[in-house]
């Protein structure tokens, strides 16, 4: 079984964390005027030098620069071009991401009854997982299809390294909409709780 991507929404429908693994595809930059560096670790957009060959303007190194090549966001050849990634960009895939959920968890309250929860749903190429906290927080898994249910995953990324990190870290703002969860501590947290369990990668 592999996990994919994690999102993290809060009470007013926006992404305030993502994080990725097995991605197959790089994600995309959002436009400059909705970035939210605190949410995900995104790349800066490939900038073009006098010479002509692509420059990162942050801190980027050389190692990821190579993967970027070997997975074809750049050209390797002689003339070097700045190719965007495949897909939506990241603000517009979180937004579908909520609304799936939304729709839903609604359509599931309406057919059963206000007792049943929608906790997961699987395609032929993911299976995603639910997990709403009491303050309407949304933790929201995507895995591969094959999984069985990653609910208490969620569960444990809520009451470990967010609530450790996060609700009692008097520097994190839980209602920024404008940097998320902008928190090294509470992301290496999760990064080692994922890689952590069994069936990160098998």
């Amino acid at each position: 079984m592999t996990i994919y991507s994690l999102y993290i929404f809060d009470r007013h429908c926006e992404c305030v964390y993502y994080q990725d693994w097995h991605r197959t595809q790089p994600i995309r930059a959002p436009p400059a005027i909705s970035n939210k560096p605190g949410v995900h670790r995104i790349p800066p957009p490939l900038q073009p030098n006098e010479a002509g060959a692509p420059t990162r303007e942050s801190i980027f190194s050389e190692t990821n620069r190579s993967s970027l090549l070997s997975n074809g966001t750049i050209d390797g050849g002689a003339n070097r071009t700045n190719k965007l990634p495949k897909g939506l960009p990241f603000d517009e895939e979180s937004k579908l991401v909520y609304g799936v959920i939304l729709s839903l968890r609604n359509m599931v309250k309406k057919l059963s009854g206000r007792e049943e929860a929608f906790t997961s749903y699987s395609t032929s190429s993911y299976k995603l997982h639910l997990f709403e906290t009491p303050t309407n927080y949304k933790f929201v898994l995507l895995s591969d299809p094959s999984s069985d249910s990653l609910r208490f995953v969620l569960r444990q990324l809520y009451v470990g390294p967010f609530v450790e990190c996060v609700v009692r870290n008097p520097l994190v703002k839980l209602d920024s909409r404008a940097e998320g969860i902008d928190n090294d501590q509470f992301r290496a947290a999760v990064d080692r709780h994922m890689k952590g369990l069994s069936m990160f990668s098998s």
